[in-house]
């Protein structure tokens, strides 16, 4: 069986020509792509230096194809995007006659128009990957269309959570993000892994505003002097427009901010294993952040706010920690709490995750797809 996959995930060609794609994405097409005889991967491609966050292709049957870079919030993007509508579409058209199956993954730009145009002019076998909010009250424009849009066909659509009057075509999918093995990992750091005098926290994610990073720097700078004292690292992972502004900001603190930028997936992994806490003081529109779920499987207790989905999956004081409120404030008090806390009832909260991150796992994922989406194509 061929697939088709349609992304708006940036891609990039390094010195020797490698295309290089955003790692995670990346990453989950590496493993679904043994399942099927070739995978095309219709996706933008980027001008500039690919960040440490990309990763190449590791299976011989996926080809990319590129789309025309475009998105963006100014005028003139979203006018391009329009503009650019026959040549999308075309190049969509053109890659449809070689597969069997396709999988759109939305919210994005282009979907405005790709998907009344698969939904219309295609009867191939398909399906759509809403990776955002699908409970977000006042989402963009170009976000309600599309789940608007997602909400009234027959195909079938994967979305985050689990929501009331959900429509029956609408499947709740966890997105992949570990191997087999990683769980395994998780399960050996788990048994020797304390809470020492020194606590450690981390951040993966964009650096901006509403991902909470400012509200990081503020909440443990507001820490009582003695809790200060027990802070150890607090590492800070991705990059963003507001980085230099973070910086300036935690560089006058006394506790150690460590600014790694973009990190390949197993350094992040690496500081997962010495971290004690994750930090996602989130106000966002999020679906699911996978990286709740990898930080999880290495002893890495949430500390997140409850933003769409994440409240389902984590559980206040069983598995992770939810904050009373999505601000400084909020975190401080959650970080105060952190300070009292015994070691048993730390260990008791980093083991419940395990039950948590197993339906994250790659082959559970391609598992779904093949058994609930593309059953009838594969008999």
């Amino acid at each position: 069986m061929r697939l088709l996959i349609i992304s708006h995930t940036e891609h990039y060609k390094t010195t020797d020509g490698t295309i290089v794609g955003w790692g995670p994405t990346i990453n989950e097409i590496n493993h679904l792509a043994p399942h099927f005889t070739a995978i095309t991967h219709l996706a933008m491609l980027h001008s500039g230096k690919a960040p440490k966050s990309s990763s190449p292709y590791t299976v011989d049957n996926i080809n990319f194809k590129a789309l025309p870079a475009l998105g963006g919030t100014s005028i003139w993007s979203k006018l391009k995007l329009m503009l650019y509508f026959p040549k999308v579409v075309y190049l969509v058209s053109k890659a449809l006659r070689d597969v069997d199956a396709f999988q759109l993954r939305v919210p994005t730009g282009i979907g405005v128009y790709l998907i009344p145009f698969l939904t219309l002019f295609t009867k191939k076998k398909g399906w759509f990957k809403y990776a955002g909010n699908w409970n977000q009250h006042k989402p963009p424009l170009g976000y309600r269309i599309q789940r608007l849009l997602l909400k009234h066909q027959r195909r079938t659509v994967t979305i985050n959570g689990n929501w009331p009057n959900q429509p029956k075509h609408c499947l709740t999918f966890e997105n992949p993000c570990l191997e087999d093995i990683d769980l395994k990992n998780g399960t050996s750091i788990l048994k020797t892994k304390e809470l020492e005098q020194n606590i450690n926290f981390c951040f993966v994610g964009r650096l901006e505003t509403p991902k909470g990073v400012g509200r990081i720097i503020e909440a443990f700078n507001n820490l009582p002097e003695d809790q200060k004292n027990r802070v150890g690292d607090i590492h800070l992972i991705g990059d963003g427009s507001e980085k230099e502004s973070f910086q300036t900001s935690a560089n006058q603190s006394s506790i150690n901010f460590i600014f790694h930028g973009f990190l390949g997936r197993n350094e992040v992994f690496n500081i997962y294993r010495k971290s004690h806490f994750f930090l996602l003081p989130t106000t966002a529109s999020e679906g699911f952040p996978k990286v709740i779920a990898e930080a999880a499987n290495f002893g890495c207790v949430p500390i997140v706010s409850s933003v769409s989905s994440i409240e389902q999956y984590i559980k206040h004081n069983q598995n992770g920690l939810i904050l009373s409120s999505p601000d400084s404030i909020g975190l401080k008090s959650q970080l105060e709490s952190i300070f009292e806390m015994k070691n048993d009832d730390y260990k008791k909260l980093a083991h419940r995750s395990q039950d948590l991150v197993k339906c994250f796992t790659f082959s559970y994922y391609n598992n779904r797809i093949l058994k609930e989406i593309l059953v009838d194509s594969i008999n």
